[in-house]
């Protein structure tokens, strides 16, 4: 905190889920670490779904958070890398609309952040390689990107249920590739991704 009278200045982490499927939107996550952090919170990537699940509704309840979706026809019209880019500062400018004050520093996990790449981007940032295994606050945003995404892909399988995205979440696994063979695409699937756009052909 700062001092009285001073606006509270604060650390935000912020990862996204989503940039590799075939289907569904991308989903960028950012978090301030509240004081009560669960223990265990690590890459989303090693957790076990169940463990994953139980995390994100502890942080959720206990840190500040916010998250922000791409759909896949923005991705189509702007290119996966750059809805990435355009989903992180969406969701730091909402969290940090929702906070008293401003980030002292944003951090992204990779190599690059939206920095001089998307015209909304305002704040100090850094780009941290494998940063959601070590950076806490990254970790908590992978976590919340992931199971927010998660959920989407699998109340989608419902409507679309071909295409075994319950289990799949949108990636390009056997089963999903050949539904999309016998099935065609649906307006979840990213026709500018090459697998997409070739059975779209047929």
């Amino acid at each position: 905190m700062g001092t009285p009278g001073s606006p509270h200045r604060f650390e935000i982490g912020v990862d996204e889920a989503g940039r590799g499927p075939l289907a569904g939107p991308v989903v960028a996550a950012a978090v301030v670490l509240g004081p009560d952090l669960p223990a265990g919170v690590a890459d989303s990537k090693t957790l076990s779904a169940k463990r994953r699940g139980a995390l994100d509704t502890a942080l959720r309840e206990c840190c500040a958070w916010a998250v922000a979706v791409v759909e896949p026809d923005e991705i189509d019209r702007i290119n996966i890398f750059q809805a990435t880019m355009v989903a992180m500062t969406r969701c730091v400018a909402a969290l940090a609309g929702t906070l008293d004050g401003a980030p002292t520093q944003v951090s992204i996990d990779g190599n690059m952040t939206p920095q001089g790449r998307c015209e909304e981007w305002r704040w100090p940032a850094r780009a941290i390689v494998g940063g959601d295994g070590i950076e806490a606050s990254i970790s908590a945003a992978s976590i919340i990107a992931k199971e927010w995404r998660d959920r989407l892909m699998i109340a989608a399988a419902d409507t679309h249920p071909h295409y075994g995205w319950e289990r799949n979440k949108g990636y390009g696994t056997a089963q999903h590739k050949e539904a999309l063979r016998l099935h065609g695409p649906t307006p979840l699937h990213r026709r500018s991704f090459a697998p997409v756009a070739q059975c779209a052909l047929l």
